[in-house]
């Protein structure tokens, strides 16, 4: 079986937004039992990621490393078409993921205990970002 479906989620700026509860309710809805649901984000300057899903600061400590590998306003950028957040955004984005791969398992995705599917927005304005879910199982 192959399901597929796309998620529009508006982003505040730049920080985290939970998209577990999504993912799980599209796996659910979809009757697969076993299989794999791919989820892929269709923006250079936002990525994804598995992370903690228990404790705020490791959200807050992410986001103080990536300050320190690509700043907001860095003289090394010559691309600041967008704003000073713009080439950090793609390079934060570069250094992530835009893909994450998650097995299902008895109809649900088989995530950890503290783990949680997240879009990491990385531009300080809003946005709608697209997210395509697609499953493949039976």
């Amino acid at each position: 079986m192959f399901k597929q479906t796309e998620l529009t989620v508006a982003t505040q700026g730049r920080g985290t937004y939970e998209l577990s509860h999504d993912v799980q309710r599209f796996v659910a809805d979809s009757r697969v039992r076993t299989g794999m649901c791919h989820v892929f984000i269709r923006h250079t300057s936002a990525s994804l990621m598995l992370c903690e899903n228990a404790d705020p600061s490791v959200m807050r400590d992410l986001e103080a490393f990536m300050q320190r590998q690509a700043p907001d306003g860095d003289p090394l950028f010559t691309h600041t078409a967008e704003g000073p957040d713009d080439m950090p955004a793609h390079v934060r984005s570069i250094l992530t993921q835009s893909d994450l791969n998650l097995p299902i398992v008895e109809g649900r995705c088989a995530l950890g205990t503290w783990q949680g599917v997240y879009l990491w927005e990385h531009r300080h304005a809003a946005h709608r970002r697209m997210v395509m879910l697609t499953i493949h199982g039976e």
